[in-house]
């Protein structure tokens, strides 16, 4: 082989190994770049899927404080001794409002001594009844003071039940924990348990399009059915 061949085949060797070593390094980039979108899209994922576990589980929980009530009442006990169901003791005023959560005068008529063993009726008595002090009940369905609702629409003129809004309560031998958002300050009742606001029961929220559904559902329309206007006022006063 001559000088000149033996030169020539150094360079295209050496032409060869240069052509090699770039798409080996290319090759080498691509894949590094193939394993930092890969990183970057695992990141995302995991990301959101922590942001939704917080979101959805934990903070729905730090976001309410538990409290119960000062005195567990027992609504079933109650309900077989009366004769006119829920009205028995949460009464309707002259001039038709409602009155809302018994006052201490109404239990008193019957609670004037401790009259079973139950632990719940001696701390009710003693702390409560003896010393004229009204319970601090905690309710579960108190709406903003912007709010107005008629039980009187709905309960005696639409025959509505109380179970439709306020679930089985009459049923209930013991009550439930209160729920607090930490925020706002009001019950968990009024929101519902379900963040996203799905619900299986019509007692499961208390909102304003819960309001209207229900008015579309029964009446063809979600305005007032005394005045047939739709406007804030006739709710928000």
């Amino acid at each position: 082989m001559s000088e000149t061949d033996d030169k020539t085949k150094k360079v295209y060797t050496k032409a060869d190994s240069g052509g090699a070593k770039t798409s080996s390094m290319k090759a080498g980039k691509k894949k590094q770049k193939e394993s930092t979108i890969g990183s970057i899209i695992l990141f995302f994922i995991i990301s959101l899927a922590v942001s939704l576990i917080i979101g959805w589980v934990i903070f729905p929980e730090l976001l309410y404080s538990k409290k119960e009530q000062p005195v567990d009442f027992n609504h079933s006990i109650h309900a077989q001794q009366v004769d006119n169901g829920c009205e028995s003791c949460h009464i309707f005023r002259e001039d038709g409002s409602f009155a809302g959560v018994p006052k201490l005068a109404q239990c008193s008529d019957c609670h004037q001594e401790v009259q079973g063993d139950s632990p719940n009726e001696k701390v009710f008595v003693e702390e409560y009844v003896l010393k004229g002090k009204e319970v601090p009940w905690l309710i579960y369905s108190k709406q903003p003071d912007c709010v107005f609702f008629s039980h009187t629409a709905h309960v005696k003129k639409a025959k509505m039940e109380c179970a439709v809004c306020h679930g089985p309560m009459g049923q209930s031998k013991s009550l439930k924990t209160y729920e607090q958002n930490r925020i706002t300050g009001y019950s968990r009742d009024i929101w519902g348990k379900s963040i996203a606001g799905n619900k299986e029961n019509s007692w499961d929220r208390m909102k304003m399009d819960d309001c209207a559904k229900c008015h579309e559902k029964e009446t063809g329309r979600k305005s007032s059915v005394q005045t047939g206007k739709d406007a804030c006022f006739m709710c928000h006063k």
